[in-house]
């Protein structure tokens, strides 16, 4: 069984995004890689399925270094929500309006004003005897 095919069917298992540490973690011996760092193998193959097969790959990322089977995902967040009528309206009414004549934006002057920056104070130092004389070696 390939690396994939446990990845693929842990996550049919859990039905939730994964890390790639988790995934290792429920696979033990299933994994046919036995690499030192199975996670790097994990983490490999599967950015390299996702990167070959674009939006045909059965993996997603759903955040660094957590996957998902696209599948779930999409299951998971719906394409469009149709609200009921009433609700649209309720929602369009109360929504806030702009005064007539206005765009609706906030104008600049009606935003809180910063304090000016402090000019940063310098105490003058002393010259040593090189900076007076243009510095250079000494012979």
């Amino acid at each position: 069984m390939s690396t994939l095919a446990v990845v693929e069917e842990i996550l049919r298992e859990t039905a939730v995004p994964m890390s790639v540490r988790e995934i290792v973690e429920r696979a033990g011996v299933r994994l046919p890689s036995k690499s030192k760092t199975p996670d790097t193998v994990v983490a490999r193959d599967l950015s390299m399925d996702i990167k070959k097969k674009g939006e045909t790959s059965i993996f997603i990322r759903t955040s660094p270094g957590r996957y998902t089977l696209r599948a779930l995902a999409t299951a998971a967040t719906p394409a469009s929500v149709t609200l009921p009528a009433s609700e649209v309206a309720r929602t369009v009414s109360a929504a806030p309006t702009a005064a007539p004549g206005t765009s609706g934006t906030t104008s600049m002057s009606a935003l809180p004003q910063r304090k000016p920056a402090v000019a940063a104070t310098t105490t003058p130092r002393a010259r040593t005897d090189s900076e007076a004389t243009g510095g250079g070696l000494v012979s």
